[in-house]
């Protein structure tokens, strides 16, 4: 049967990657397969929650072994987001914690991540020529890389990659880092949403200058929307920099 890639997406986090794709025939009202990859060197639980009342995807969350992949299909209209949980532990109940975005305790997610967490969001487009949104964001913090990459065969406009490439746990103060009991950095937290951290303006001279520039990344969205005709496929993936500075790039990619 004839088939042809109708959107995709990839996402990646930290080490982790999402990637999402969808073939499926010519039919009016066709959902977006999203593919998650893991490319780390540990099991990852992606977590998964729809923000308009819709399907849950990926039941919420599930175990995704080092390399291994998982796909399901968004519907129409759909819109959440996506996050990974790190170093995550269950009873046979289903029930147990994760080191970062945590879901309250339960392995499948009917709430959001606890912060500090890396977030990709998403609203696909509920008709014919809508448009889909996504965008990367880290205003509740970082715990892994995050990028989102749409691919596919366009027809017309553009498909953006939106995504922070920096190490933001190696770069993060001390103020807002999360450490494991062995004092290794799991997690940054949003210096605009820290409650011991001042609460002005992250441009106000109250904020220490270490911290104004995680301020400024934080606040950073990368919304990025194109045709719902356009194939795209979201990553989530984070690389190191040997930067003598955190930043975070937001480029643009385009595919034919």
């Amino acid at each position: 049967m004839a088939a042809f890639l109708l959107k995709s997406f990839l996402l990646g986090l930290g080490t982790f990657l999402f990637s999402g794709a969808l073939r499926a025939p010519a039919a009016a009202g066709a959902g977006t397969a999203f593919i998650l990859e893991n490319n780390c060197p540990y099991t990852v639980w992606p977590g998964a929650l729809s923000g308009n009342g819709a399907v849950l995807l990926g039941n919420g969350s599930f175990e995704l072994p080092p390399n291994a992949t998982s796909s399901f299909s968004g519907p129409p209209g759909w819109s959440g987001r996506f996050w990974a949980r790190t170093s995550c532990l269950f009873d046979s109940s289903a029930n147990g914690s994760c080191a970062t975005g945590d879901c309250g305790g339960a392995l499948r997610c009917s709430i959001g991540g606890a912060p500090p967490v890396s977030l990709a969001e998403f609203t696909l487009g509920g008709g014919d020529g809508a448009k889909d949104f996504y965008d990367v964001s880290l205003v509740d913090g970082y715990n892994v890389g995050i990028g989102v990459r749409p691919s596919g065969a366009a027809v017309g406009g553009s498909c953006r990659y939106a995504g922070c490439v920096a190490d933001v746990n190696a770069r993060c103060p001390a103020e807002l880092r999360v450490a494991s009991e062995s004092g290794e950095t799991m997690a940054c937290r949003s210096a605009v949403i820290c409650r011991h951290l001042p609460s002005p303006s992250p441009s106000s001279s109250s904020f220490p200058d270490r911290i104004r520039g995680f301020a400024r990344l934080a606040l950073h969205h990368s919304p990025s929307s194109s045709p719902s005709s356009i194939p795209r496929r979201l990553s989530f993936s984070s690389l190191p920099r040997p930067a003598t500075a955190i930043r975070s790039q937001f480029s643009v990619l385009c595919r034919e």
